[in-house]
């Protein structure tokens, strides 16, 4: 996803329409206060009505975290760096992710707006409950609290300096990502499935 011009200032414009755009862009606080509520409710849920013992809920959650982390790699790589010829597939990535290479520090963009984000997650939590029943309901919150981790990773990386020296590799790795080169360094709230699948930069 090469762009002539690297932005750090101002913002790209997607859609033509000024309302379409604005369902483009939001602030982490709007999807905190989506999400949080969700999250407690569900894992009260699991513990006072299905009966789920604390050490069962730590495990699934701590799993789905894991999972999360894999998820967030696997569609960074393969589906926001989807390479095409097609011109409405080059739209559509660019819409997804393209566009936050092109201007990186562009705050509005740096978590998923609340519409599609409804959406995504509604479908996610189907999959889930499909899969597991009723183990979704611990599932779902572990997996949105590494989304949640991710974006705020991800806002801070591109915000702020690192602020622990132990947070500097991934800060590097992200931005190494960003104008260095977008084929390696797919992890942003981990660099683990990097190592594990070769992805990351080695200077």
């Amino acid at each position: 996803m090469k762009f002539d011009k690297v932005h750090n200032k101002g913002q790209a414009q997607i859609f033509a329409n000024r309302y379409l755009e604005l369902l483009t862009k939001t602030h982490p606080i709007v999807i905190f206060g989506m999400y949080l509520p969700v999250i407690g409710y569900m894992l009260y849920y699991s513990y006072a009505t299905l009966h789920y013992s604390l050490l069962h809920i730590i495990l699934i959650y701590a799993g789905a975290i894991l999972a999360w982390s894999l998820f967030e790699y696997i569609v960074h790589r393969f589906i926001f760096h989807w390479v095409s010829e097609n011109p409405t597939a080059r739209k559509i990535t660019y819409t997804l992710h393209g566009n936050h290479h092109e201007y990186p520090r562009d705050r509005q963009r740096l978590f998923m707006p609340p519409v599609p984000s409804v959406i995504i997650s509604s479908f996610l939590f189907a999959v889930f409950y499909l899969l597991m029943g009723s183990n979704a309901f611990v599932f779902f919150p572990g997996f949105i609290s590494g989304y949640l981790a991710y974006g705020s990773m991800h806002y801070a990386i591109h915000a702020w300096a690192p602020p622990f020296k132990w947070l500097k590799p991934l800060w590097r790795n992200h931005h190494l990502h960003h104008y260095k080169d977008d084929t390696l360094g797919f992890g942003v709230s981990s660099t683990l499935w990097d190592r594990v699948f070769g992805t990351m930069f080695i200077l």
